[in-house]
Formats: C-alpha cells, sequence, structure tokens
C-alpha cells in the first residue's frame, strides 16, 4: 500500500473520491475497469487504486465486522489475520470481567482487537513494527470514533509492564506461506513464553498442541457459528481453568470448562447422536459433551456421542438416528435409491471418506433429501441415516 496515497484517501478530497468509487461499485451499472477509468480523469492512477482497494476490502470484510466494515480501512494481510469482531468482543468482555483497564496489543496489525477493547471501556493501545498497519488502525479508530494510541515499533523491544494486560497475536504467515513451528512465529514462541509470567492473553492457531500449553496457562479454543477461529492462551489471574471451548452462535455466547467434565464411557449407536463443535473437540471436552446429554461416545477415539435422550445444547448439532444403512458403496446406493434419496448431505469423522467423490459413486436420482452419518463404530465402519433437529 502507498502511505501517501492511503493518508490523502483520509483528507476531505480522498473521502470524496471513496465516497464515489463506493456508490459506482455498489450501483453495478459499471466494471471495476470502466469505475477506474472513469476515476482517473479526475485524479492519479494511484489515487484511485488507493480507493477502489478500500472498496473492495470493505466488501470482504463485512464477513468479519459487520456493519462497522464500511466505515474501516485494510490491508490484504491484516484482513486476513485480524480477529472476527465477535471473537474480539467476546476476548474484551473477558478482560473487563477481570476488571482490567488497560491493555496493549504487541502487533496490534489494522486494529481489530483494539476497537474491540476500546468499545468495551478498556484503555488500549497498540504497537505493531509495520507503518502500513499502524497507519491503519488508527484511521480504524478515528474513523469510528474510539479511543486509542497506536505507534510503530516492535513489539519485542517494548515494556509492557505498565500495562494490567499484555496481549499478543503472533504472525503465523511467512514470505513462503504459514508458518508451523511455534518457533518460527513472529515475534517466536520464546518470546511469547516470557508473557506468560504476568496477566496476559496470546492468540494462537486453533491447530496448538495441548503439550505446547505451559502449566497454570488456560487454553481456550473459540468457535464462531460453528466454524473454530482461533486459540487464546490466558495467564496469571487471568487464567480460570485448564481447557476452555467457548461458542458464539445467533442465540449468544455458552462455554465449556475441563471442570465440566466428568468424563464418559464407551457405548452403542442409541436413538440420538450428536456432533460435538469443532471448539469442544479441539479442547479435548467431547466428553464433557456426552455428560451433559447423558450419554457416552460410540468409540473412544471418535469425536461423536450418541445418547437415548434429545437434548438441545449449544456445544454439538443433534441427529436422530433413523437406521443403520450398508456401509459398502453398492449396497449403500441400492439402500438409497430405495428410499427415493436423491440429494444427500455426507457427514463423516474417522473414516477414508471422500465425501464429493462417493456422491459421485453413488449417483442418486430421487426426489427426497436425507443425511448420512459415516463414521466408526466399536472400531468397524458404519453408516447411519440421520436426521438433524
Amino acid at each position: 500500500m502507498d502511505l501517501d496515497a492511503f493518508a490523502w484517501l483520509l483528507t476531505d478530497d480522498g473521502q470524496r473520491l471513496l465516497a464515489r468509487a463506493t456508490e459506482m461499485t455498489a450501483s453495478g451499472e459499471d466494471s471495476g475497469l470502466a469505475v477506474q477509468t472513469a476515476l482517473r480523469k479526475d485524479e492519479s492512477a494511484e489515487r484511485v487504486a488507493a480507493a477502489m482497494t478500500q472498496v473492495d476490502l470493505r466488501r470482504k470484510a463485512v464477513a468479519k465486522f459487520g456493519d462497522l466494515a464500511p466505515r474501516m480501512y485494510f490491508t490484504p494481510d491484516g484482513l486476513e489475520q485480524a480477529t472476527r469482531l465477535a471473537v474480539a468482543h467476546h476476548r474484551a468482555a473477558r478482560l473487563r470481567a477481570f476488571d482490567a483497564g488497560n491493555v496493549i496489543d504487541l502487533g496490534c496489525g489494522i486494529g481489530g482487537d483494539l476497537i474491540a477493547s476500546s468499545r468495551a471501556g478498556l484503555t488500549a493501545a497498540g504497537v505493531d513494527r509495520d507503518p502500513e498497519r499502524v497507519a491503519v488502525a488508527q484511521a480504524n479508530l478515528d474513523a469510528l470514533g474510539l479511543p486509542g494510541a497506536v505507534t510503530v515499533a516492535d513489539a519485542t523491544g517494548v515494556d509492557h509492564s505498565p500495562f494490567d494486560v499484555a496481549y499478543a497475536d503472533p504472525a503465523r504467515r511467512g514470505a513462503k506461506g504459514r508458518v508451523f513451528s511455534a518457533e518460527g512465529w513472529s515475534p517466536p514462541w520464546s518470546w511469547v513464553e516470557t508473557l506468560f509470567a504476568r496477566d496476559a492473553c496470546v492468540k494462537v492457531a486453533p491447530g496448538i498442541p495441548h503439550d505446547l500449553v505451559p502449566d497454570k496457562v488456560e487454553a481456550e479454543w473459540v468457535s464462531d457459528r460453528g466454524e473454530v477461529k482461533e486459540a487464546a492462551l490466558w495467564s496469571g489471574s487471568l487464567a480460570s481453568t485448564d481447557r476452555r471451548a467457548t461458542v458464539i452462535g445467533e442465540r449468544g455466547l455458552a462455554t465449556l470448562t475441563s471442570e465440566d467434565d466428568p468424563g464418559a464411557g464407551v457405548g452403542a449407536v442409541a436413538e440420538f447422536l450428536y456432533e460435538p463443535d469443532g471448539a469442544v473437540i479441539r479442547a479435548g471436552l467431547v466428553t464433557a459433551v456426552a455428560a451433559g446429554v447423558q450419554g457416552h461416545l460410540i468409540d473412544e477415539h471418535i469425536a461423536y456421542v450418541a445418547s437415548s435422550a434429545s437434548f438441545e445444547t449449544p456445544f454439538a448439532r443433534g441427529y436422530q438416528v433413523l437406521e443403520e444403512l450398508p456401509y459398502r458403496d453398492k449396497q449403500l446406493k441400492a439402500a438409497l435409491r430405495e428410499r427415493g434419496i436423491g440429494k444427500l448431505t455426507i457427514k463423516k469423522r474417522g473414516v477414508q471418506v471422500v465425501p464429493e467423490q462417493l456422491r459421485k459413486r453413488l449417483a442418486l436420482s430421487g426426489s427426497e433429501e436425507g443425511t448420512i452419518v459415516l463414521t466408526r463404530v466399536a472400531g468397524e465402519g458404519t453408516c447411519l441415516l440421520v436426521r438433524p433437529f
């Protein structure tokens, strides 16, 4: 991003260009190229490119930032790495619940977490070594009328001791793509570990190994509308349990911890089947879901829960088991055709099946809809015809 062009975009003239680009693009009457050509009659190519980039990124950002997106600013990488606003709000609410008054964001990116912290009433400050992201983060705070300070600095050299909470979101992508070694993060894991000596929160990838989490640090996995978005590590007085799964949905937020997990046994398929949320699975709390629905696992290595009782739970999707069907393709195809099923949803866990390929092999043509679950029960491949509830 051209910083001079971005700075100009924040001026009155720049805002008029951005508004015009937004209006012309929204009308859909002209292609993107036609809009750029029209705008270049009055402004330079660099300024038009800056405006059109923001129009495009704002459209993409709605999925993460909702109705705030049309007033915000982004960089492509910054948007990709930004925390979804619902998740950032949850994190900020946790800080407020622990009576934190201020927070420093060590690697603030475009300011998504700064926005959530400021909206929650926290005094928020951010640093980032990328001048572009700092400029965008400050512009976002200003555009939303939120207090906060942002400056260019290397997080590893900042004195964060005056702040109640230190928050960090290490970059897990490099020039060659995703970095899987924690020591290859920026800042690296060796620096992240130093934060755990104080009240801190560190956002990490949801696939973080459990054995990488230090003792007395809470690991929280968060899903938003069924998608596992991240894990967060909480230390010091902010840690209140060992493992936690937090589920954000249309009805609000629910949380499950290792203290809610008495364990569960393994048994046969029953009338109802439950598919735990991804955050629950990542947190290793599937047996807590089993206990909550008065059920059991159908296989000790598979994250499906069976129960003879019907429950509505935010921590799992529920299905009524209608019958067991043949597991082999030829017999399964015949069984589905006999039931007139032409549109098929395929759920699978613990088996080597590619749903798209199986659907082609079945070549169904009936008028009915159905859902099957392909999994293992007591180590054996099993197919269940189910109905979501």
